[in-house]
C-alpha cells in the first residue's frame, strides 16, 4: 500500500502550513483567544478563501470532494498550530451529519454557507450521565404535528457559545441506553427557548452547557432517521476520531520539535542539557511513541471509509488507544524536560499538553476504547 502523498495532497499541505506560518504564531493565538466566542473570524475566512471549509463535500454540493485523507492533513497542520477556530465541530461532525444523513434540501439549505464560511456548528451530544457512550441519550424529542419538541440538557458542547446552528441527538421512543430510537436534529442555536451557560475550557477553547426547554423543530430539522439515526452518529463520530488522532500528531509533532530546541539551547554545567545521554535517550522514547502514533492516525484515516462498521469501529478504537498513550507520554517528558518554565502560561509546550489530554478525553479515552477494542475481539 502506498502511503505517500499525492501531488494534489502535497500542495493541500504546503498551502494549510503556509497560511498557518503566516497567521498563527503562538502570540496571534493569544488575541485570537479573547474574540467572541474564542476563535478569530478573520480566521476562519481565510481558511474558507483557500477552501479548506470545503474540502469533504461533493462537487454537486459546491466541495472538492476530498476524502479523509485531505482532512487528516488539515487536522494535523492545525493541531501542530494549537488552532481554535471551529473545523471539527463544523466541517468533520457538522458537514459529516450532513454528507452521510442529511436530505438534498438540507444540504443546499447548510452545506453552501459552511463551504463558505458564514456558518458554523457545534454538537450538542454529552449528558450528565452518559460519558463516552452515544446511545446513553436522556434529553427527549416529542412529536407534534409534523414537527418535533426538544427538551433536555447537553454539556461542554465545543463552540456552543457562537455556533449558528446545533447538531443535536435526542431520544425519540425507547428508554435512556436503548440503541434504536435516537434521532438528530438540526437546531437553529439562537432559538429562544435556548440557554446557554458558557465557558473556556482548559486548552484555550470554548464550550457551553445548553438547555432546551420545549424547542420546535421542523420536519425539516430531522437528519435522518428519527428512530434510527445512531448509526450515523457513531459514523461521523467515528471519522471525528480519526481527525482528532491526526490533530493529536499534530500536536505531539511540534511539542517534540519544541522540546529538541530546548535541548539544544538550555545550558546546565556549562554545556546543552541535550548532550546527557539519559535525556537523549527520552528524547528518543518521545520520537517513537510520535511514530506509532502517526502510523496509527494513518490506520484511522483510512478505516474510516470501511464499509463495515465494526471493522471500521475497531480500527478507530486502536488508533485512539495508541494516540492516547502517546499523548500522554509525549505530554508529560515534554513538560518535564522544560523544567518548570513549562509549566507557566506563557510556555507554549504546557498549552500542547492541555490539548492532547482534551483530545485525549473526547469521544473516549485509551481505556474506554481499550474495552471496545477487547469485547470486540472476545
Amino acid at each position: 500500500m502506498d502511503f505517500d502523498l499525492s501531488e494534489e495532497q502535497r500542495l493541500l499541505k504546503e498551502s494549510i502550513d503556509g497560511l498557518l506560518t503566516d497567521t498563527y504564531e503562538f502570540e496571534d493565538r493569544k488575541k485570537y483567544a479573547k474574540e467572541k466566542g474564542g476563535w478569530s473570524r478573520a480566521i476562519w475566512s481565510r481558511l474558507a478563501e483557500q477552501g479548506l471549509l470545503g474540502l469533504p463535500f461533493g462537487e454537486i454540493d459546491g466541495g472538492f470532494g476530498a476524502g479523509a485523507v485531505e482532512t487528516s492533513i488539515v487536522m494535523e497542520a492545525l493541531g501542530r498550530a494549537l488552532v481554535l477556530e471551529p473545523y471539527l465541530s463544523t466541517v468533520v461532525i457538522g458537514g459529516g451529519c450532513l454528507r452521510h444523513g442529511g436530505s438534498a434540501a438540507q444540504k443546499r439549505a447548510h452545506i453552501p454557507s459552511i463551504i463558505d464560511g458564514s456558518k458554523t456548528f457545534a454538537f450538542a451530544q454529552l449528558e450528565k450521565s452518559s460519558r463516552y457512550d452515544l446511545n446513553d441519550v436522556k434529553t427527549s424529542a416529542k412529536k407534534k404535528g409534523d414537527g418535533w419538541i426538544i427538551d433536555g440538557e447537553k454539556l461542554v458542547v465545543i463552540n456552543g457559545e457562537s455556533a449558528d446552528a446545533l447538531i443535536v441527538t435526542a431520544r425519540t421512543k425507547g428508554s435512556q441506553r436503548d440503541r434504536t430510537g435516537v434521532g438528530v436534529f438540526l437546531v437553529p442555536a439562537k432559538d429562544k427557548c435556548i440557554v446557554k451557560k458558557s465557558y473556556p475550557t482548559q486548552d484555550g477553547l470554548h464550550a457551553a452547557d445548553i438547555t432546551f426547554t420545549s424547542v420546535e423543530v421542523g420536519s425539516d430539522g430531522v437528519i435522518g432517521d428519527s428512530e434510527n439515526a445512531l448509526p450515523l452518529i457513531e459514523r461521523v463520530v467515528d471519522e471525528a476520531r480519526a481527525a482528532l488522532c491526526a490533530e493529536a500528531v499534530g500536536v505531539m509533532d511540534e511539542s517534540l520539535k519544541n522540546t529538541l530546541e530546548y535541548l539544544k539551547t538550555r545550558r546546565q554545567f556549562g554545556l546543552p542539557i541535550g548532550s546527557f545521554q539519559s535525556l537523549q535517550h527520552r528524547a528518543a522514547d518521545m520520537f517513537v511513541a510520535l511514530e506509532l502514533a502517526r502510523s496509527m492516525s494513518m490506520f484511522a484515516t483510512m478505516a474510516t471509509n470501511f464499509d463495515h462498521e465494526p471493522e471500521r469501529a475497531m480500527a478507530v478504537a486502536a488508533a485512539k488507544v495508541q494516540i492516547g498513550r502517546s499523548s500522554k507520554f509525549i505530554g508529560q517528558q515534554s513538560l518535564q524536560l522544560h523544567g518548570g518554565i513549562g509549566m507557566t502560561m506563557d510556555a507554549k509546550i504546557g498549552h500542547h499538553f492541555k490539548r492532547l489530554t482534551m483530545i485525549e478525553n473526547t469521544f473516549g479515552d485509551a481505556e474506554y476504547h481499550l474495552r471496545r477494542v477487547s469485547n470486540t475481539l472476545v
